[in-house]
């Protein structure tokens, strides 16, 4: 796509600015001129120059663009297409549902392709899951079933043979899984799939707002992102992430944290070095300062979770990214995780994230906000994980989530959705963030929610009120995303409107990525 396509000379009209990051904006509707990917001009009844492209809002408010901060999208992509394991409440659930995609590949004459599961969450199950119990549904088929967390999957004696892996009893976790994970792209037909469903991810995303992801996906994605921009999919901006394995190709590349990548006018752009310091929870290898509260009846091996990075491998990898000019993102979900990632900023002087940030220690956090490190936060996890720790962490629940606390101590809140662990929706994490209930029950630990205005200013990239000198990346909405009609006390209210906010246009550098005017 050529610059002036990417880059097209636009003037949107009437506008109502709304105010972003505590700066003020206008109370009547404006005009915006977007040049060479910039708001250049905000003014009323501005005059169209004769090569512009006008968009009407008609009174509809403007926002900037919205980021997710936090995404695996290969994984996110495939998600949408796999077998959903969603709500099962035992192995024995899960392995029904196998049975049944088997016989449906069955009626349409299919016995041996691969299939592939997500969104099982085993941590509340009365059992573990066993290779056997697959075996004895699933013939031919290779099955891999991929843990709602992501941290663990479970695959029968065909896809370990497939994959080249030593028979085992039981499912794979943290490092011996990670490897396997991302070697589901080398699957029969993986690639052409996964190509077309990035494009219909990035659709669905930007019908959502979003102009833009950091792409933490396991494998190959330095690499990818630029020919996947060359080959047309150019409606998000994009930092991706690198890890461990890759960091060598990056350093001999010399690229560092916002360098430009490919030919792609600086939307795909070099992000961290991204470093997995612990579990989660949902596999009980989250690393923290106390024992899990059912450590002991759960027999767990790793009573207090998992590292799966030394802090003396840690502070040696951020020191080496940080020399190199990369940010770095670390994640880290139990608050001993958190602790560790922060001994390792405050030792290498490193800028960048703690990703999740799930769990943490309260006196950490002042730490946190001084060293400037951000809180890389997925606030939709709480819906999913609330049952789960007042199972696995009961006596410290109120030290998860604690971005109200993280905001009192200078912390700076990103968020995002880790999906495909939650969906790619902002607007869910919007309501995650102001509500944490979605399911009926009164908020969970309600003195950690955050106000509407301040979740709006975590999710746009650091960008506040449009102006002069903003991206030209903006999402026009038909209701007032700060849900001023309604009272900040009814946060069930405010949730549910969040989560409805309909999306009239999104705009990349002025250009519209989806829209419905």
């Amino acid at each position: 796509m050529r610059p002036d396509d990417l880059f097209p000379r636009a003037l949107i009209r009437n506008a109502r600015l709304v105010p972003v990051g505590g700066r003020t904006a206008p109370e009547h509707p404006v005009d915006l001129r977007i040049r060479d990917g910039k708001v250049t001009e905000v003014a009323v009844s501005l005059e169209a120059d004769r090569d512009e492209q006008v968009h009407d809002a008609s009174g509809r408010w403007a926002i900037p663009g919205l980021w997710d901060a936090h995404v695996h999208m290969a994984q996110w992509s495939l998600a949408r297409a796999r077998l959903d394991l969603a709500g099962t409440g035992s192995a024995t659930e899960g392995v029904d549902r196998v049975r049944r995609e088997v016989a449906r590949r069955a009626r349409e004459g299919d016995r041996t392709s691969v299939i592939v599961g997500y969104g099982h969450r085993s941590a509340t199950w009365p059992g573990p899951a066993t290779v056997a119990e697959l075996d004895a549904v699933s013939g031919e088929h290779p099955v891999i079933l991929v843990s709602g967390d992501a941290h663990n999957g479970w695959l029968n004696s065909a896809a370990l043979g497939l994959l080249g892996l030593p028979p085992r009893a039981g499912a794979l976790d943290e490092d011996d899984w990670f490897p396997v994970f991302a070697r589901l792209d080398d699957l029969p037909g993986a690639t052409a799939a996964k190509e077309h469903a990035y494009r219909e991810a990035a659709h669905a995303a930007a019908a959502k707002g979003i102009v833009g992801i950091t792409d933490m996906e396991f494998s190959g994605a330095v690499r990818e992102w630029p020919e996947r921009f060359s080959a047309g999919l150019t409606t998000l901006r994009v930092r991706t992430a690198v890890y461990a394995a890759e960091l060598a190709h990056v350093l001999e590349a010399g690229w560092r944290s916002g360098d430009p990548l490919g030919d792609s006018s600086g939307l795909i752009e070099m992000g961290p070095l991204k470093i997995i310091s612990d579990g989660s929870l949902n596999t009980r290898t989250a690393y923290c300062c106390e024992p899990y509260a059912d450590a002991s009846a759960a027999h767990l091996e790793h009573p207090r979770g998992k590292q799966n990075t030394s802090p003396e491998q840690l502070r040696e990898l951020v020191g080496r990214a940080h020399a190199a000019g990369l940010r770095v993102a670390v994640h880290a979900i139990g608050d001993a995780a958190v602790s560790s990632a922060l001994d390792a900023f405050a030792t290498t002087g490193a800028t960048g994230s703690i990703e999740h940030a799930q769990l943490v220690r309260l006196e950490d956090l002042e730490r946190m906000g001084r060293l400037g490190v951000v809180a890389s936060v997925q606030p939709a996890h709480l819906l999913d994980d609330r049952d789960v720790t007042m199972a696995c962490w009961p006596d410290r629940a109120g030290r998860c989530f604690a971005l109200r606390s993280m905001l009192d101590a200078g912390v700076r809140l990103a968020m995002g959705s880790d999906a495909p662990v939650a969906a790619l929706d902002p607007w869910l994490t919007l309501a995650a963030a102001v509500h944490r209930s979605a399911d009926g029950r009164e908020p969970w630990h309600p003195e950690q929610a955050v106000s509407v205005a301040e979740a709006l200013a975590a999710s746009t990239d650091g960008q506040g009120t449009l102006g002069v000198g903003s991206r030209g990346d903006l999402v026009l909405l038909d209701a007032d995303p700060l849900v001023r009609d309604v009272p900040s006390t009814d946060t069930a209210a405010v949730g549910a409107r969040l989560r409805g906010l309909p999306v009239a246009a999104t705009f990349l550098a002025g250009r519209p990525t989806w829209s419905r005017l």
